[in-house]
Formats: structure tokens, sequence, C-alpha cells
């Protein structure tokens, strides 16, 4: 669909189309006694193998929904943000391999895909209407993608678990323990249903929990997305007023737009109403940090979304992201190598120069000593030309493009989603304290 006003900004750009406004037939209903529940789980460190770790602390409205490091730091870390520190009395193994993704719209019907990789996806052929590395052995009971989405973190031993046998959540993980009786998943749902506080908001959420049904791990992931999915609704930006027929953009912004819908082809990618085509490209992205790799193996390596698939067609490809608010969400790319926004653009245009030239300093990394270098990847030029071989190149851009560019990725910003429209509790019913 084309709206004549808004072409009338891009005219005379060949193939130039922009979105039809969002709706709100774009997204899924939200209960809101499911999110006010969803709300004080998503801030409350009872979710972490140690109770010292929230969704919260590696997706923070402070940071626009992700945490402003380029690899964050779960368990052993303290702080919030770039200040977070690796602590002392117990130190990280590792940084978490890929960048804190945002959680804007992605209660919105047609994100059926998660994860950088995708490794989360919805597959109506499968019982529990998932595809997920736990295949055959994946619960039922979730409501949608965000919802699996949401609790699989809480199995990683770098965000959420903990170290090996620290606690019953870690100790059941590196087992295989997951689902049923003594599972992780079990052990948390068990914890989160031991609190009164919590009580009454179970029971005001979920009916047939107030008629006797127990907790189970499902109702706690399904409040999580349902709180995701209302508080970070994201379509009041200047950008989403004038497809609704408001005031025009400003004219750099214009401009910008007329370059993201034509003749820069980001919108070759960047499509659709929350500008991300789903699907998954290799962009030549700088690897740092300790890559995806098992503990048993020693190299630093990601190759994306091939991890999922087995292609080699699908190597060093990543997930396009949606793009409103990205301006406010960075460091950005897969492992969060840039923390300037007008520099990844310009990485964008030219893989091999963007690999080749690469700032450290653009990295948002807190000083950890570790097994594996933070540069392994890059010090490799074997591994490096492998990336730059998997890489599809942009149309160069100059600095004045850049600058447009960015003017109309401006206008994607909604103030409100970032700010969210619970907020921060005070407190949660666990007592333990809230990231603010």
């Amino acid at each position: 669909m084309r709206l004549a006003p808004v072409f009338v900004l891009i005219a005379g750009v060949a193939g130039a189309e922009v979105p039809a406004p969002v709706t709100d037939a774009d997204y899924a209903p939200v209960s809101e006694a499911e999110a006010r529940l969803g709300q004080l789980l998503f801030y409350d460190p009872i979710l972490s193998g140690n109770r010292n770790i929230s969704c919260a602390t590696c997706h923070h409205p402070r940071f626009a929904t992700s945490d402003g490091l380029s690899l964050g730091l779960g368990e052993g870390g303290i702080g919030l943000g770039p200040e977070r520190k690796p602590d002392p009395a117990n130190l990280p193994e590792q940084r978490v391999p890929r960048n804190a993704p945002a959680l804007f719209n992605l209660g919105a019907r047609e994100f059926t895909v998660m994860f950088h990789d995708g490794r989360i996806e919805a597959d109506p052929a499968r019982p529990s209407g998932l595809r997920t590395p736990l295949e055959d052995d994946m619960v039922m009971g979730f409501a949608s993608v965000l919802s699996a989405q949401t609790m699989f973190p809480v199995l990683s031993p770098d965000e959420m678990a903990g170290h090996y046998q620290e606690n019953d959540v870690s100790t059941a993980v590196r087992e295989g323990l997951i689902t049923g009786p003594g599972g992780a998943w079990n052990i948390l749902a068990d914890r989160v249903a031991a609190i009164p506080a919590y009580t009454a908001l179970f029971d005001a959420a979920y009916p047939e929990i107030a008629a006797g049904r127990p907790v189970a791990f499902t109702d706690l992931s399904n409040a999580i997305a349902a709180f995701i999915s209302f508080e970070w609704r994201a379509d009041n930006s200047a950008f989403d007023a004038m497809l609704r027929g408001g005031p025009s953009l400003p004219p750099a912004a214009a401009t910008g737009m007329s370059l993201f819908y034509g003749e820069a082809g980001c919108a070759a990618c960047h499509s659709g109403k929350f500008q991300t085509d789903q699907g998954f490209h290799a962009m030549g992205e700088p690897q740092i940090g300790p890559g995806k790799a098992e503990r048993f193996e020693s190299h630093s390596r990601d190759v994306g979304r091939m991890r999922v698939t087995n292609r080699e067609a699908d190597a060093f490809a990543f997930r396009t992201p949606s793009l409103r608010n990205v301006t406010a969400t960075g460091p950005w790319g897969h492992s969060g190598a840039w923390s300037d926004l007008p520099a990844f653009l310009d990485h964008h245009a030219d893989p091999s120069a963007g690999l080749g030239g690469y700032d450290r300093a653009l990295a948002v990394l807190p000083e950890i000593a570790l097994a594996k270098s933070d540069w392994a990847i890059l010090d490799a030029p074997e591994e490096v030309a492998a990336i730059d071989a998997a890489a599809v190149a942009g149309k160069a851009l100059d600095d004045t493009a850049i600058a447009a560019i960015i003017a109309f990725l401006e206008t994607l910003r909604d103030q409100e989603a970032i700010n969210g429209r619970f907020g921060v509790p005070d407190s949660v019913p666990s007592g333990l304290p809230v990231d603010r």
C-alpha cells in the first residue's frame, strides 16, 4: 500500500515505498492483569539462579531496553548499564556472547522469529507450535514465540543461571534437567509460587490457577511476554504520526527517508511496518568477545544463522533488527561492535573497509581478565577473511547522506515507549533489590 502524502516526499526515487501505518490489529491483545504480573517478574531477580539478576539487568528502560554495553555481563557482574563491572567475589566466566537486543514491538504478530540467529521460531507443525533448541522436549503452554524467548536466558550460565553447582538452577541446567520434575524451569516456577505476595497476582491473571491449577513455568513466561508486549509497544514516533496523516518530517529527515526507501537501499532489508524483513543477512560485522561456542570449544567464532540451520549459505548471517528507537539502542551489531551509529552505517556500505579499519575503541567492554581474548577473531586474518567473504556490500554513502539517514532514524524514536508505560516498580514480591 502506498500513501500519497508520504510518496510525495520521495517522488522521483525509483522503487521507493513506505509501509502502511501500524494499527492495533498488528498486535496480539494483552491482558492488563497478566502484564502487571509480568512487570514484577521482569524486574524480580528471583528468576536467576543466584537471585541477583533480573531480566531488567540487561534490558533496562534507562538504556532503551538494552544495557548500553557491546556485550553484557550477566552472572558475576555488579552494577547496571555501562557501569556494570565484574564482581571481585564471583568473577564472570565470560561475557554474554551477543549484544542484548532491544525489546520494542516484540508483541507484534509479524515477529515469529527471535534471537540474533533465529533459534526460536514459530512452527505450527510441532506439537508445541515452536521450533527451539529443546526440539521435542519443548513443553506445551507457551502462548507465543515471545513467551518462549523470554525464558531461555534463565538457562544460560553466563546470563542468569549462574556457574555450575552455585545453585539448584545452574546444577539442573548442567545436568541437562530443563523440563519436568527437578528441571530448571520447574525450580523457578516453584520459587515464585512459594511467595505469598505473588498468589493474588497469579489468581487475577489466570482463572485456572485461581481454580486450583498449580503455577507452571509457562505462566511466568506468558506474563513476562504480556508485559513486554504492552510496555514497549512503539508506534507513536514522528514517522508513525506522518504515516497517519500528521505533520511532514523535517527537511533533513525527509531527505533521509528518501534515501532510506530509495537509492541507499536500506529498505531492501529494513522493510515493512517495523523496518525488518524478519530475515537473516551477512553484513560483515566485526566479531568481538567469546563467540557462540560450547564450553568444550576453544574458538571465538559466531557463524550466526548457520549455527541453527547448518547451511553454509547462512554463515555469518544475523537477523535484521527492527529500527524503532534504533538511535537510542546502541551499541549496534550482533556483537555490539559499534558504539558510533554513523560509523556503523558507513561500515554497512563497505564491510571490507569496515572490518579492515575497525577501531576497537568503539567497543564498550568493561575491563575483565578472561581466558579468551575479546579480539581473538579480529587478530586472526583467516577468520576476518571468512567474515568478509560472506558479507554483502551495501551502497556507498557520503557523510551528508549518512547524516540525512540518521535524521530520518531519529524520527523513529517513540520516547513514551522507551520510558515504558508501567515503568520500574518500587519493589517486587520477593523483596529482592530492583535495578533502577
